[in-house]
């Protein structure tokens, strides 16, 4: 749209084999665009080969795709933010309508969807293929959503949702993470179904199936007790409950029998178990009505940041 400031954000760690034609393709695709390439302590000339074809590159030191996309969204202003992957998976043929979706206000964050396109077909790890329908199912239970795609490094967002979002991963969990968030802040979710190519020969996954993916699911389990203290912790209740009703039904049942407790230290134990049920959930009723509070002061924080969008 006319006047209107369009970034295309591609980390990159390594990608010399790939990052010269994504930055082409992308400059085609959105030629009034400003591409951002930011070096992860690339070893290959990644950064060279950004420049020559035409990138805006800038370097962050700390390692991960996490700390990359806080620098990115920190220092960056724009009316729509592309974030792609510099590996070329993602064909440039939706970046046009993903941002606008973000430009006509439609459209908080699109997510571009590659687990209802081509994903399971081109790609070639398997254990690849299962985290991603685990987390989807996973977060899906969680938070009451529908979301297709949860890992996709392919999205476009809006200038508010960049200007609030607290970026706290630092690794390849910054995905899970911005879903998340916005579930949880009900911001305007989009989901387009995109084409997925394996990477080409040469290029190499920097993801670590089993060491990433537990952080993908510490992450979950995080941001669940985080957003949903009352359910988090209620479900904790409600397993030392029925600790506490297993050991000391039988021992009540006994006592209006004969009138004796021959058993007090299963009782004492069943006495525990209660204890730390009932504090659980006050743990949870207290930290829902800190998180309840959060929300309504980000509704306020967030109305000033749409007001200075405005002003600019």
């Amino acid at each position: 749209m006319k006047n209107k400031k369009i970034a295309v954000l591609i980390p990159c760690f390594n990608e010399a084999k790939t990052i010269e034609k994504v930055v082409k393709d992308y400059k085609k695709a959105l030629p009034d665009a400003d591409i951002y390439v930011y070096d992860n302590n690339s070893t290959d000339k990644t950064d060279k080969l950004a420049k020559k074809a035409g990138a805006i590159v800038r370097y962050e030191y700390n390692q991960g795709k996490g700390n990359v996309i806080r620098s990115m969204f920190r220092e960056i202003d724009a009316d729509c933010y592309l974030m792609i992957d510099g590996d070329d998976t993602y064909p440039s043929n939706t970046a046009k309508e993903m941002c606008d979706y973000i430009l006509d206000g439609e459209s908080d964050m699109v997510i571009g969807d590659r687990l209802s396109g081509t994903y399971f077909k081109e790609n070639k790890r398997r254990f690849h293929n299962f985290g991603n329908v685990l987390v989807r199912f996973l977060i899906n239970f969680l938070f009451k959503s529908k979301v297709h795609d949860i890992m996709t490094g392919y999205r476009a967002f809006s200038y508010n949702f960049v200007k609030t979002f607290p970026v706290l991963s630092q690794g390849f969990e910054i995905e899970t993470e911005m879903t998340i968030h916005a579930l949880d802040k009900n911001f305007l979710l989009k989901e387009i179904p995109v084409e997925y190519r394996d990477r080409p020969n040469g290029s190499v996954s920097k993801l670590n199936t089993f060491k990433d993916g537990f952080k993908v699911l510490k992450t979950i389990m995080r941001l669940f007790k985080e957003y949903k203290p009352l359910i988090f912790f209620g479900i904790i209740s409600l397993v030392f409950l029925i600790i506490s009703l297993i050991f000391g039904i039988p021992v009540f049942i006994e006592y209006f029998k004969t009138k004796l407790v021959p058993r007090f230290p299963t009782l004492i134990f069943s006495g525990f178990m209660l204890m730390i049920a009932m504090l659980m959930l006050i743990c949870g009723v207290i930290l829902e009505v800190v998180v309840r509070k959060h929300r309504q002061l980000f509704e306020l924080y967030l109305i000033n940041v749409r007001k200075n969008s405005n002003e600019k």
